[in-house]
């Protein structure tokens, strides 16, 4: 175990190059010495901070540094909803400092200046330590997800020709906002609606799901670093159980195989055996598992 010589805290609303590159190499050191998972959305955050307002009144990125090397790190997600997702880290050899209850006393306090009433923890089931804090902080479990991994072992079966995956424009962004209220029980905003020609900017390309020129779903797709993102699929109710769901999926996969990805991943709700079962069925297999933890203003 080290000592903290010179410690200073970093607080800034996004990241840099720098900023960014200090991050990862503390992330990689600590995936070098635990099997755990960490989400941090590092590639999404750099490439949004090019378009991002200098100067926003909020603070996202919390970083403990000692002697000028970041040894821990806090940070603040927020993909559209009300909800904040917490995840964050500290360098093997300086645990225990106090450090980490240091970064999220600032985390806290932030939450409280904001409107979101909700805050979710996140952290790798095999992470006891991680888990630990957070209880101690007075989180309760919410929900798990599984992280998985495509493995081209699955039986899928052949596309459905009469479904089109179609890249969203500006306009589909009420029909976006819409169909996330519906698959995953979030409220639809009334403004502030993400635009999917933005997001593309910056990295996230969401299909509109057409058959017969109706739009029936939706799904996103993220590639960085070589690893290919699947998200927020859905299929609308009254198109559900015909094999739609399997068909988007699979012209997801040969999109992301397009774009030269070395790895295609998805997530999905523990409790989700529907599609859990319809991931694995077409090559997915679980690799992690990611518990999320509520915290809520009194």
């Amino acid at each position: 175990m080290k000592k903290i010589i010179n410690p200073f805290i970093k607080l800034k609303s996004i990241v840099d190059q720098d900023d960014y590159e200090d991050i990862l190499a503390l992330k990689n050191l600590c995936l070098e010495k635990e099997n755990v998972t960490l989400k941090l959305e590092l590639d999404y955050k750099l490439s949004k901070a090019a378009n991002e307002r200098k100067g926003i009144d909020r603070i996202n990125e919390f970083m403990f540094y000692d002697e000028g090397t970041l040894i821990g790190y806090i940070g603040i997600c927020q993909f559209g909803a009300q909800t904040l997702e917490v995840n964050g880290m500290v360098h093997p050899e300086y645990r225990r400092m106090g450090i980490f209850t240091r970064l999220f006393s600032l985390v806290r306090d932030e939450w409280l200046h904001r409107d979101s009433q909700q805050m979710l923890l996140l952290c790798d089931r095999h992470s006891s330590s991680g888990i630990e804090f957070i209880k101690r902080m007075g989180a309760v479990y919410e929900h798990s997800e599984y992280e998985m991994f495509f493995t081209n072992e699955g039986s899928a079966s052949a596309a459905i020709e009469s479904i089109k995956l179609r890249k969203a424009q500006n306009e589909d962004a009420k029909e976006i906002a819409r169909q996330n209220a519906i698959f995953f029980q979030v409220s639809a905003p009334e403004d502030g609606l993400k635009l999917p020609e933005e997001e593309s900017m910056h990295g996230v390309d969401t299909f509109m799901v057409e058959r017969n020129q109706s739009v029936i779903g939706k799904v996103h797709l993220e590639v960085h670093n070589g690893v290919g993102g699947i998200y927020g699929l859905g299929v609308l109710p009254e198109y559900r159980r015909k094999g739609y769901g399997r068909d988007i999926l699979m012209k997801a996969v040969e999109i992301l195989k397009e774009k030269q990805v070395q790895q295609i991943m998805l997530q999905v709700a523990v409790k989700n055996n529907h599609a859990l079962n319809l991931y694995r069925s077409c090559g997915f297999e679980e690799t992690s598992t990611m518990d999320y933890y509520k915290l809520t203003k009194k």
